[in-house]
């Protein structure tokens, strides 16, 4: 979202997980399993600090995007080809994948209020966001969006403390770890959600338009991590309260298939227009969302490849259209199970995560590129233990299995 004008961009950053994802993903956790699963929203929200510290700090320093670091961090032909083709193929899967949970959410927003079929809804949603980008007069809706979704996630919070949640039973869910059974999903949706693949793309370039290189660099690293900290905690506290919500309102054998039904959580607090509030708050986000990653898949592509960053070039355009494209289909592909759709959308983010960090990682740990400004132990255990988690509980299931 193009806020870093007024907002910094760590806004950007927490904008961007709070959309159908999110609010999919903490819905049902927070349905399903209550308050035992606030430890992974806490590590998702310190993992997000994290990385995207460590891509403002990339882009602060460099002046460069995160692509164009990669690109240049290889100078061999075979290991430059392995970097660049893992690197696209993530950012392909990856911003793919989230264009379907972002399409699906909009669609079944607009079918809550509609007798209209989502696989209607769906293409509709997708020819919008191909014309706003097509033609680059994005920025008054999205404005209007952003608002809407801004409002919807003021009104979680407020349901949230409405809903007078049990303190003790939420420290307990922050401080003890277990994945319950049947929560894999929602475990790793949860991070994959949060966690934004792209945003650590979005991020490195942000920077460079709202702190300029005339601005003294420990002061601006300052103010992007100050920027980041707290946008990024603001989004985890809209999460939170999301889960907060459905953990008081539905019960654990209720079934939740669309719109509709997470609608139901807000009744308390809006009563009767619960459900078009929700659905206009979830259409909005979808729709942003749905501009957003086409676009930050075409800048990130175009950096690891060393393309002009024109988003209406012949190639920029191929690269979003195609993100369009393959998320509308499986939109469609997706048919009753719109919930089930966003819940695996989010889950394939969670699982090319560690791909992008190991890669971001290396990146800022070299001297030739960020002089005094590369990783300190400190970034680099905390960088570490997130690759390792996250790695560890997307190997989660098989180990299960195998025992």
């Amino acid at each position: 979202m193009n806020v870093t004008n007024r907002f910094g961009p760590g806004f950007v950053v927490a904008a961007a997980f709070i959309g159908p994802g999110t609010v999919t993903t903490a819905t049902l956790a927070g349905a399903g399993f209550g308050y035992s699963l606030v430890w992974v929203l806490l590590f998702s929200v310190l993992a997000t600090v994290v990385l995207q510290e460590m891509s403002a700090r990339l882009g602060l320093v460099t002046r460069a995007g995160l692509g164009e670091a990669l690109r240049g961090s290889w100078t061999h032909p075979l290991g430059r080809a392995v970097a660049v083709l893992l690197v696209v193929s993530a950012i392909a899967v990856g911003t793919a994948a989230y264009q379907t949970g972002n399409i699906t959410g909009a669609a079944m927003a607009m079918t809550s209020l509609t007798s209209v079929s989502a696989k209607v809804w769906a293409p509709a949603i997708a020819a919008v966001a191909t014309a706003l980008l097509w033609v680059g007069h994005y920025k008054i809706l999205e404005r209007a969006l952003v608002a809407l979704v801004a409002l919807m996630s003021v009104v979680f919070v407020v349901s949230a403390i409405y809903a007078r949640p049990d303190f003790s039973a939420m420290f307990r869910g922050a401080v003890r770890p277990g994945i319950p059974h049947g929560a894999w999903p929602a475990v790793l949706s949860l991070i994959g959600t949060t966690v934004v693949p792209y945003n650590l793309f979005l991020h490195a370039s942000s920077v460079r338009e709202k702190w300029s290189s005339d601005l003294p660099m420990a002061v601006a690293l300052r103010r992007a991590r100050i920027d980041t900290a707290v946008a990024v905690a603001f989004g985890g506290v809209v999460t939170l309260a999301i889960m907060v919500t459905a953990a008081a309102f539905f019960r654990r054998d209720m079934a939740i298939k669309n719109a509709a039904d997470m609608a139901l959580q807000l009744e308390p607090l809006l009563g009767p227009v619960a459900k078009w509030f929700f659905a206009g708050g979830l259409m909005a986000a979808g729709l942003t969302s749905a501009i957003t990653a086409p676009m930050a898949a075409a800048y990130a592509t175009a950096g690891v490849l060393g393309w002009a960053p024109d988003l209406r070039s012949a190639r920029l355009r191929g690269v979003w259209l195609s993100v369009i494209l393959v998320g509308v289909v499986f939109a469609v592909w997706a048919g009753r199970s719109p919930v089930e759709t966003i819940v695996f959308a989010q889950v394939a983010n969670g699982l090319i995560l560690p791909v992008l960090a190991v890669f971001l990682i290396a990146v800022v740990n070299r001297k030739a590129l960020l002089s005094n400004h590369t990783n300190g132990a400190l970034s680099n255990v905390l960088g570490v233990f997130v690759v390792l988690v996250v790695s560890g509980l997307a190997l989660y299931k098989l180990v299960v299995k195998l025992l």
